[in-house]
């Protein structure tokens, strides 16, 4: 947290200054205040505050800031400076294609998660316009569903989530990119999924932290995204040990389910996996050269 009060951070962004150096200032105060990326979070603060793109702030970054969207930027600097998630502030985050909306009740959606529709799109490929089915299990914001969804133009899929404001979100992103008739969300624990027609694609990015490793996450995920979401219990692998069964008594003969699991979980998620006589195909890296993604096979 900064030590910046309130008069303080008033001052630093200048009334009538340009929306460039409202970037340079805003940049420094939340350097200051040890937020990760600044200029980043800087940059989408002021194009949010002033409603622009980003592409249209570069063509004004010369035009002074109103005294609107002044007050806009300092609550939103405010909000940034308790680690607040920029996508939280702004109630949207991009992910694959589309801006999904976001809250508190979901896991934001993040760029390392999208291997798991490039890893469908690519394996399944000679099915994409086949009326598969798709399930999406822990859905959240409803994100990995509708990405697939997308790319899939023909299927169709459900999500299952616990929370029930997670279900309310996921459903306004389905509404959004308009796929309720072929989606839908079920709110409940995916252990009781009473559909008994098996699934071509079954995805999850189930909670895997280790119980006593949250305390050590980022102060903008461990306080920021629900924690029935990252908590995988003692061992981190709680929920791929519910996800096992469900995946050998409901995924189809050629389906394929994709995992996504943590940095140190290589080994011990196919080893779950194995156990239940799931086929382990392949684990995938992301960018940064992170195991991201197990791809499973009955």
């Amino acid at each position: 947290m900064s030590d910046i009060d309130d008069q303080a951070l008033s001052a630093r962004i200048a009334i009538n200054a340009p929306i460039a150096a409202c970037v340079t200032q805003a940049a420094g105060i939340l350097a200051e205040g040890g937020v990760n990326e600044p200029r980043a979070s800087a940059r989408r603060l002021v194009a949010a505050a002033c409603n622009l793109s980003p592409s249209a702030m570069l063509a004004r970054e010369s035009k002074a800031i109103s005294g609107e969207a002044r007050e806009l930027l300092l609550g939103y600097l405010r909000r940034r400076l308790s680690h607040e998630p920029v996508s939280k502030i702004l109630g949207q985050r991009s992910f694959w294609k589309s801006e999904f909306l976001v809250s508190q009740a979901v896991l934001d959606p993040r760029p390392d998660t999208e291997l798991l529709i490039e890893i469908a799109v690519e394996k399944l490929a000679h099915r994409r316009h086949e009326p598969l089915r798709i399930l999406d299990l822990g859905t959240g914001s409803g994100a990995i569903l509708c990405a697939l969804l997308q790319e899939f133009p023909t299927s169709t899929g459900s999500g299952v989530d616990i929370s029930a404001d997670a279900c309310a979100i996921a459903n306004e992103n389905i509404e959004r990119h308009g796929l309720a008739k072929r989606a839908e969300i079920i709110c409940g624990d995916w252990t009781d999924l009473s559909e008994d027609e098996p699934w071509d694609i079954i995805v999850s990015n189930p909670p895997y932290i280790a119980t006593g490793a949250i305390a050590g996450l980022s102060p903008d995920v461990r306080d920021w995204d629900p924690r029935v979401a990252l908590d995988g219990g003692n061992d981190g692998l709680d929920a791929y040990r519910s996800l096992g069964p469900l995946i050998r008594a409901r995924l189809a003969e050629n389906g394929l389910a994709l995992l996504e699991i943590g940095f140190d979980q290589a080994e011990s998620v196919p080893e779950v996996m194995a156990g239940f006589g799931l086929t382990v195909e392949a684990v995938n890296r992301d960018l940064g050269g992170n195991p991201r993604v197990v791809v499973v096979k009955k």
